[in-house]
């Protein structure tokens, strides 16, 4: 474990030949590696975390519009931490350092949400990593400690690529029946159809895509597998367990060092969901959420 980052302390993992990075501001997942071929999209250690690399995304993922929300009937201002767009964005954990606790080959991040503007409750967080020999498993545990019932949401933004393989030439594959359509400030209007294509596989270079999908096919085994493959034919796939019903997708020319770079963000609730309530989940004081989702190479 070691500091002198922008991100804060780096807790480095290692299980055989498949080792990871977190970094404590955002309990980011910056690294996964399998021998020499990175599976997360690196950036250099004396950058700031680009686009919410890895970061985990509560009591919220993505925007709520102007801030503001529907609290049971109670009007609440949240700060607005997007001002280009005017919402408010991506929880309110996103700039802290985690508390951290290791192994060689797991690792644990604690945070509280303490009642704040617009976010009157308490409600303590965790994330554990623990690696396997073809990835890594990624647990979010959330504890309701307000006196009354506290809404939350849970996503986090890993950027996922096949390192020594051109990004263009990556073939993606999105499981899902449904995709949201959303406004200039990148906020819901509706729904519509998803992609066929998207379910078939489409060349990552042809696509351009920030848009969030629901209706996700599970696999017999209740897991939702995103995926891209290589020519190869070695596939990366990001999972969801039970709960994380809905998944962003979103490319850019933008991240450091990459050509193109692919984020697959597993997310419990969409852009905006504390005002049309999707997937939102009251949890009742003392009560504990318990999410997962992960990372394979095959």
């Amino acid at each position: 474990m070691n500091s002198a980052s922008p991100t804060g302390t780096q807790v480095h993992l290692q299980l055989g030949d498949v080792s990871a990075q977190i970094a404590q501001v955002g309990a980011s997942l910056r690294s996964l590696r399998i021998g020499s071929v990175d599976l997360i999209a690196p950036y250099p250690l004396d950058a700031p975390t680009p686009s919410g690399s890895g970061v985990v995304l509560v009591p919220w993922p993505n925007r709520i519009r102007d801030g503001r929300w529907d609290d049971d009937g109670t009007e609440r201002q949240l700060a607005i931490s997007e001002p280009k767009l005017g919402n408010a964005s991506h929880g309110l954990l996103r700039y802290t350092a985690y508390t951290v606790e290791e192994t060689a080959s797991a690792t644990t991040l604690s945070a509280t949400i303490f009642p704040q503007t617009g976010y009157p409750y308490l409600v303590e967080t965790s994330v554990t990593y623990v690696l396997r020999t073809d990835g890594i498993d990624v647990t979010h545990a959330l504890t309701n400690r307000s006196a009354t019932a506290a809404p939350v949401a849970v996503g986090t933004h890993p950027f996922l690529t096949i390192g020594d393989v051109d990004p263009h030439d990556l073939v993606l594959r999105v499981p899902a029946q449904t995709a949201f359509e959303t406004d200039e400030r990148m906020l819901p209007t509706g729904t519509r159809p998803a992609d066929a294509a998207l379910r078939d596989g489409i060349r990552l270079g042809d696509a351009k895509l920030d848009t969030g999908f629901t209706d996700l096919e599970r696999d017999p085994d209740g897991l939702v597998r995103t995926s891209v493959t290589a020519p190869d034919g070695r596939r990366l796939t990001l999972w969801q367990g039970a709960g994380f019903d809905f998944v962003q997708v979103f490319t850019t020319v933008k991240y450091p060092g990459q050509a193109l770079a692919l984020a697959i963000e597993p997310m419990t609730a969409p852009a905006d969901a504390f005002n049309s309530g999707l997937g939102v989940r009251r949890l009742s004081p003392g009560e504990t959420w318990t999410l997962q989702w992960g990372i394979t190479l095959d």
